[in-house]
């Protein structure tokens, strides 16, 4: 299971145990792009193609932060962090020092310039750090330090983050920030729903939380007898949990949230152990997560899927990725396409015109740029 981890009960010391494998980057390379895979969006609609931009690494690069067409940034196993500023036609080594032995699993990033970065594991493994100059030097903000935690996935909306670990004494434990990650305290779990037995949440592409607009976020869990999908509208002071559809079990669940919007939303996953299987892998909301209606097997993903996000240049068209391939949806979620049969884990779209990018990333440095074609 090593190079496919997941934030799963009693798969942690496998996990951690692999902790060390990784190959380190030279500081930048250039490598041509390579376009691949195809699919119509639609009978006059565009293609879509993963255009590969290699960065030299051998690291699984789960964390993933897209700002345009030209910026993005990448985090992954053996501690490393890689940026690009020219749409993926180089990528710097901008690593954090002396932390090859511990895996990140977010970033998110506000530009060129400033980016805030998540490793995850038991108790003090899970940190994170904050740069505002490229990446040539990093601070830790936050270092936990309740042995039963375990942070899976970040996001923010303006200055605003949260952070979310598995459960601690029976309840999801939720840090924030509302300086753009120069601080972070835990808030109280009063206003928690209690956990189910086996449940969390998956640390698999950064997506299994979600910051909205104004002080709405969502986070999304498996493992369970059901996943659920939990709603903030008060930053992450109070919470409710809305039962899902779609597939549970101690490798299944959602694994991915997008939303466009405070009310249109889509949820992909399926089970973590049958990658090709499209096990009740997808869903869609219309009231911001109040109630999910499940896509049928046929019009679903093509296998398990642990990454999810609208494209900026269409209000319904969205983009979903796994480890045995990437599938669009022209219409909200309701029907999917699979366009490509490699392998990604995360994906991520920004900007706005011609600035805007969507990208993804996964095992073996692997990075593509996606594009479209009329």
């Amino acid at each position: 299971m090593s190079g496919a981890w997941v934030s799963l009960p009693g798969m942690r010391t496998l996990r951690l145990a692999a902790l060390a494998a990784g190959v380190l980057l030279a500081m930048s390379q250039m490598v041509p792009a390579q376009a691949v895979g195809t699919s119509s969006g639609g009978r006059h609609g565009p293609s879509y193609e993963w255009e590969l931009t290699p960065t030299g690494s051998e690291s699984q690069f789960r964390g993933l932060a897209a700002v345009s067409a030209d910026v993005a940034w990448v985090a992954g196993s053996a501690g490393q962090v890689l940026r690009t500023t020219n749409g993926g036609k180089s990528w710097e080594n901008v690593s954090p020092p002396g932390l090859e032995a511990l895996q990140f699993r977010d970033i998110e990033a506000f530009g060129p310039d400033r980016a805030v970065a998540m490793t995850i594991g038991n108790g003090e493994d899970s940190r994170i750090y904050r740069t505002t100059n490229g990446g040539k030097t990093w601070t830790e903000t936050f270092r936990n330090t309740e042995p039963a935690a375990f942070y899976d996935c970040l996001d923010f909306h303006g200055s605003h983050g949260l952070a979310l670990s598995d459960p601690v004494d029976g309840k999801f434990r939720i840090a924030s920030t509302s300086d753009g990650g120069k601080s972070w305290k835990v808030l109280p779990n009063a206003g928690m729903p209690a956990a189910l037995p086996g449940e969390f949440a998956f640390a698999a592409s950064g997506t299994c939380l979600v910051a909205g607009p104004g002080r709405t976020a969502w986070f999304a869990t498996g493992g369970g007898d059901r996943p659920r999908v939990f709603r903030t509208n008060d930053n992450g002071l109070h919470w409710t949990a809305t039962d899902s559809p779609m597939a549970s079990g101690e490798a299944a669940g959602i694994f991915s949230l997008a939303f466009r919007g405070p009310l249109f939303g889509v949820a992909v996953g399926g089970d973590f152990l049958k990658p090709t299987e499209a096990v009740k892998a997808a869903s869609i909301t219309y009231d911001g997560g109040r109630t999910w209606k499940l896509v049928p097997a046929d019009k679903a993903p093509k296998g398990y899927r642990s990454g999810s996000a609208f494209v900026p240049w269409s209000p319904t068209t969205v983009v979903a990725v796994g480890p045995s391939g990437s599938d669009v949806s022209v219409d909200g979620g309701r029907s999917w396409t699979q366009f490509y049969d490699g392998s990604f884990d995360s994906v991520e779209c920004a900007g706005h015109g011609f600035h805007a990018g969507c990208w993804a990333s996964g095992a073996k440095g692997a990075v593509g740029k996606l594009v479209l074609k009329r």
